[in-house]
């Protein structure tokens, strides 16, 4: 036999055995090496239409974010859905009612007009506080006013004014210094002596200037005389929600007092003669 005939042959005979067995080796076929192509495009197929992710490729899990520990607990109602059959009440007033049905404690709160805040969940049974509107409101105020106390340092931006400042040249700064005051900054306030006024009178004059001013401001520091009565300064800050809530209670008054005084009538002087001369 030729060995173009064996050739043809062996050839067949390969492909034969490649195709039933893709991972069948003989040591004629590792000799010739004819089997690596089929045995190749063979594993192509399985890991390109296989969906079995490999182990060093698996997505691992999402890790939980960790809570911020400078994050506060907002306070808020819960509604009339609780979710315990039995809970631990605190009264508006604070007193401790004990342990009460959920039945109960939505029937004291229609009664009463009252909202339910939870507050800790975390206790055998969780505690709840009845609460009103106007507690609920306050007591958000109080920790929000908390949580800019913790915020972080505080920007000071500074402002020099000469004590012989025109007045226009005065109301451009004292915008300056709202928009700072908006924007949650301090101010430092600087009033520099000059030739036309007694240094005695700088730190009356810086208030005065303050006085000026179209928002209502708090001092950090006060109007005091520094650099041996050359100069005057004062450090502003904007007002806390408390202060505003006492500002706007004050003109309520104050509006409500005028109006009961604009409607008493005045005494005429023919009433006040008639009773001189009946005495």
């Amino acid at each position: 036999m030729s060995a173009g005939c064996v050739r043809w042959l062996l050839s067949h005979t390969v492909r034969a055995v490649c195709s039933s067995r893709p991972a069948y080796w003989t040591p004629t076929l590792r000799s010739t090496g004819l089997c690596e192509t089929r045995v190749i495009a063979s594993s192509w197929r399985r890991s390109a239409f296989s969906t079995e992710v490999p182990e060093e490729q698996q997505v691992p899990p999402a890790k939980k974010k960790k809570q911020d520990p400078r994050a506060h607990a907002s306070i808020s109602s819960v509604g009339r859905k609780i979710p315990h059959r039995e809970i631990q009440v605190i009264s508006e007033a604070g007193e401790n009612l004990g342990l009460m049905h959920r039945a109960d404690v939505i029937r004291i709160m229609d009664e009463k007009d009252l909202k339910l805040v939870l507050l800790s969940e975390n206790k055998e049974p969780p505690v709840y506080r009845l609460m009103s509107g106007k507690q609920i409101h306050e007591e958000q105020l109080r920790l929000r006013e908390k949580n800019k106390s913790k915020a972080g340092p505080v920007q000071v931006k500074e402002l020099s004014i000469s004590a012989g400042i025109a007045s226009h040249d005065l109301s451009t700064k004292l915008k300056q210094a709202e928009i700072w005051l908006d924007k949650k900054h301090h101010v430092r306030l600087t009033l520099r002596a000059g030739q036309a006024r007694h240094a005695s009178n700088l730190d009356t004059a810086l208030e005065q200037m303050v006085e000026q001013m179209n928002m209502m401001v708090a001092f950090v520091s006060k109007p005091k005389v520094i650099r041996e009565g050359q100069a005057a300064m004062c450090i502003l800050r904007p007002p806390s929600a408390k202060e505003l809530s006492q500002k706007a209670k004050n003109e309520a008054e104050e509006s409500q007092s005028a109006a009961s005084r604009s409607k008493t009538p005045p005494v005429s002087n023919t009433d006040t003669t008639e009773e001189f001369v009946q005495q």
